[in-house]
């Protein structure tokens, strides 16, 4: 049997990580600054999450969520605490397109309705009800796409507000920071005039922090950066740094029903203790702070880079995205086959960035050597 190619993939085997560096079969040393799409949020192959997942396997490995759990409780309540949201609750899975899934289902069974209104070029994952609200021509629509999803220009609020007063909108599904769209930022101006137009048209507002969540931008979710305070709050890539895991944050103003969601791996006792121990470097490392701190000073170096192929640098924290006068790939491919450094791409034109957050300064100045070798000889 052969893989279904689907993956355009890079002739690199990597066997082994240790921090934001990786080694390849060859024994060639790579600076990660892509994290494994965003997945590495504490480092490769920390010592602490080892043991503590080692700890989980030899005591009972992995089981599903049938039988009390609580290392859930005990998840909930740390998330809650860190994250500022203790009076939220949590409903556990295992992926962000799940998480994304599970938080419109929520918002369509709380109000009834079925439309839902998303930024231009944002992109909620690869389930069928995911993708029908990623605006993406890549990704094929999906069978039970009904027209119910009109996309709109980030930080256009006049727009927005046009759509809401219709009163037919179940959802907003807002990244504050897009990914796959470039690293475009929401405002505070227009994410605060967003919340309110939700509430006063019953809409739910839905804060897609996948990508842009869990300490990346600098602060623990993207949308504090913006002050408000969203009804739901998807979450996963970098929980459990690296094993499958999703989560949805949900209001107080929620009421749970059994049988309401539903999942058979979320919440597993693995994934729990891979995501406990993640909080747990978190706390002792710092590394939010860490991810604001080194992440300011990377896009600091980036803007003083005087090269005419960068048009522009944008971002915040570890997210980063560098608009190029050239293909991504003209830069990319440089980096990994002669540089050795991982990085990923938006579009066609944007380098993006999403390191682990225990990034250094030095490691942040290393790659700027790197990305300057390439541009010295494109």
């Amino acid at each position: 049997m052969k893989l279904f190619d689907v993956y355009p993939l890079f002739d690199v085997n990597i066997v082994k990580g240790k921090g934001c560096h990786v080694w390849d079969d060859k024994g060639q040393e790579y600076l990660d600054l892509y994290g494994g799409h965003a997945v590495i949020s504490i480092g490769h192959s920390h010592p602490h999450y080892i043991n503590k997942v080692n700890e989980q396997l030899n005591k009972l490995g992995f089981y599903s969520n049938s039988v009390i759990n609580k290392l859930q409780v005990e998840l909930a309540e740390r998330l809650g605490r860190i994250s500022g949201y203790d009076d939220y609750q949590l409903f556990l899975i295992n992926s962000g397109a799940e998480a994304n899934e599970n938080a419109l289902k929520l918002a369509s069974f709380t109000n009834g309705r079925t439309r839902v209104l998303s930024a231009e070029k944002a992109f909620h994952g690869r389930t069928s009800l995911a993708v029908e609200v990623t605006n993406n021509p890549k990704i094929i629509a999906p069978i039970n796409n009904n027209g119910h999803v009109t996309y709109l220009p980030l930080n256009d609020l006049a727009a927005w507000e046009h759509e809401l007063a219709k009163g037919d909108v179940c959802a907003v599904i807002l990244e504050c920071i897009q990914g796959v769209g470039g690293i475009k930022l929401a405002t505070a101006e227009f994410a605060q005039g967003l919340q309110k137009l939700c509430k006063a048209h019953g809409t739910i507002l839905i804060c897609d922090e996948i990508q842009c969540g869990y300490g990346r931008s600098g602060k623990f979710f993207a949308h504090q950066w913006l002050g408000i305070r969203p009804d739901i709050i998807t979450v996963a890539k970098g929980i459990a740094n690296g094993f499958p895991m999703g989560g949805v944050l949900i209001s107080p103003e929620f009421k749970p029903v059994y049988g309401q969601l539903g999942t058979t791996f979320g919440g597993n006792h693995l994934a729990c203790a891979a995501a406990l121990a993640v909080l747990d470097v978190f706390e002792e490392e710092h590394l939010v702070e860490n991810a604001n701190e080194v992440g300011e000073y990377l896009i600091g170096r980036l803007r003083a880079i005087n090269n005419p192929h960068i048009l522009d640098v944008r971002g915040r924290g570890m997210m980063i995205g560098v608009d190029l006068d050239v293909p991504h790939k003209d830069v990319r491919q440089p980096l990994i086959y002669q540089e050795h450094c991982f990085t990923g791409c938006a579009g066609t034109n944007v380098l993006r960035l999403l390191p682990p957050l225990c990034l250094t300064k030095a490691e942040a100045d290393l790659f700027i050597d790197k990305l300057n070798k390439v541009f010295a000889a494109l």
